[in-house]
């Protein structure tokens, strides 16, 4: 049997991290992954793909240029599918291959197959072959990550009804696209399916999209994205999808209306993947939809196995999940080198167009009875901002009004991803208006909002925060 100081289950982001933390600390690693292809959702059907088919559609679409003196620089053929999907391959494959160089570079040794429990220190792997082989580890990551769940009203056989996994080796573009669930990833999905001048219907039960954002951020994206072409039915949910038709699906939704698509897109959240590993010979009990439970340290109730990723649940982000896993590894290794999670955790959405926050939102900041302050500034009235055309995006600040310390940053509009950096810098670092009245930032850019937001908020300091101006 061979014996590891650390065996990681699942070669994703958090699993490969955790393996080459471990190895560079000196640790003889065993990473095992069962699919041919490493890097999990991460690089082969969620976080890298979907941003690269984004910014595709974007090119595709001449999405920027219309907005640019009218000029349509759009493909003056229709774009097939490989057109659509060619760069997400090659962006994916040139992240794996760098996965790759830095596993090997590390020395971390690799094992292909599916991974179970025989006892809480031994993990079998059977290969494709069938053959097997027994690993026993000091230390145990789990990082196995998630999968689409699969709603019982839809049957995945069906060729046009489609999971975020699926969607990524579409063969035929899809005239009218229905996406059933408007999270994160159908949001995301439909934009740009839009984008490339497919007819989209986004469905969800609620009559809010996203909740968790800011309210006046969520109202801007939602009329944005209705603006580019999404159509949105709110309080309605898919009762019955037919799609036994060749090519054709009906959707039979609460109210009773019908809706006919060639496309069925189900984004109805994710599941652990837990159910191969035999987690009761660990000890471990998995809990809803397979999701492992945590404590300090990303440590399960086993003190010797940690889990990290999507298969411990929210956020499910890939910057997460890397963060977790050198975590989890650093506490097992008695390494110092970090030991805590940033208390402040920027979430980026990849839609048409961008939003990103963090901190508090102002219904947040109203119900804990915080005396706060907006400040607001506007792309249309920053010069990058009207070089690159983007008349509906706003950075908006909310400031703790006794010290001005900065407690909530949210932005939409194109590079949102990116900007909200800068503030999630600043709230790190305790500081505030005074901050980003001293900043000097570089002339044109988008970086700049931040001034002008704060000497809106220190404008407006002495009146009631009710008195803020809507962007």
């Amino acid at each position: 049997m061979n014996t590891h100081d650390l065996i990681v289950i699942g070669a994703g982001p958090a699993g490969a991290t955790g393996a080459n933390s471990a190895a560079i600390f000196g640790a003889h690693v065993a990473l095992i992954e069962k699919e041919q292809e490493i890097g999990g959702a991460g690089l082969n059907s969620g976080t890298v793909p979907s941003k690269t088919l984004r910014e595709t559609a974007l090119a595709l679409s001449g999405w920027h240029s219309r907005r640019l003196l009218g000029v349509d620089l759009s493909l003056r053929r229709e774009a097939t599918v490989g057109d659509f999907m060619w760069h997400s391959q090659q962006v994916s494959g040139g992240e794996r291959k760098t996965m790759e160089e830095k596993l090997r570079s590390n020395n971390v040794e690799r094992f292909r197959g599916t991974a179970n429990f025989i006892d809480p220190h031994t993990v079998r792997i059977v290969g494709v072959d069938g053959s097997e082989v027994r690993l026993s580890g000091k230390f145990i990551l789990i990082a196995t990550g998630s999968a689409p769940w699969h709603p019982p009203e839809f049957n995945f056989d069906d060729a046009c009804v489609h999971d975020s996994n699926e969607l990524l080796h579409l063969e035929t573009m899809p005239k009218r696209l229905a996406v059933v669930g408007a999270g994160v990833i159908g949001s995301e999905y439909a934009c740009t399916f839009a984008a490339m001048g497919v007819e989209v219907h986004l469905i969800d039960g609620r009559d809010v999209l996203l909740p968790f954002l800011d309210r006046e951020v969520s109202r801007a994206l939602a009329d944005t994205m209705t603006a580019n072409g999404v159509n949105f039915h709110w309080k309605e949910k898919v009762t019955h999808c037919d799609g036994s038709r060749p090519g054709d699906a009906r959707l039979t939704l609460s109210s009773g209306a019908t809706l006919d698509c060639d496309g069925v897109l189900v984004c109805a959240g994710r599941s652990s993947n837990t159910a191969e590993l035999n987690l009761a010979a660990a000890g471990i009990a998995p809990g809803n939809r397979g999701l492992i439970p945590v404590g300090a340290y990303y440590r399960t109730v086993v003190p010797h196995i940690y889990s990290a990723g999507d298969v411990i649940g929210p956020p499910a982000l890939a910057a997460t999940s890397m963060e977790q896993a050198r975590i989890a590894v650093c506490h097992a290794l008695g390494v110092t080198a970090k030991s805590d999670l940033a208390p402040l955790l920027p979430t980026g959405i990849y839609t048409i167009p961008e939003a990103s926050t963090v901190g508090d939102t102002e219904e947040a900041v109203r119900e804990k009875g915080i005396d706060y302050v907006v400040g607001r500034a506007r792309y249309a009235n920053n010069p990058r901002g009207r070089i690159i055309g983007d008349e509906v995006g706003f950075l908006k600040l909310i400031f703790r009004r006794i010290d001005m310390r900065l407690i909530g940053v949210h932005v939409v509009g194109e590079q949102a991803t990116e900007l909200v950096h800068i503030g999630l810098i600043a709230m790190l670092s305790e500081a505030g208006a005074e901050l980003f009245n001293r900043a000097c930032f570089n002339y044109p850019t988008l970086g700049d909002l931040y001034k002008y937001a704060t000497y809106d908020a220190l404008l407006q300091r002495g009146l009631p925060a009710s008195s803020s101006r809507r962007p």
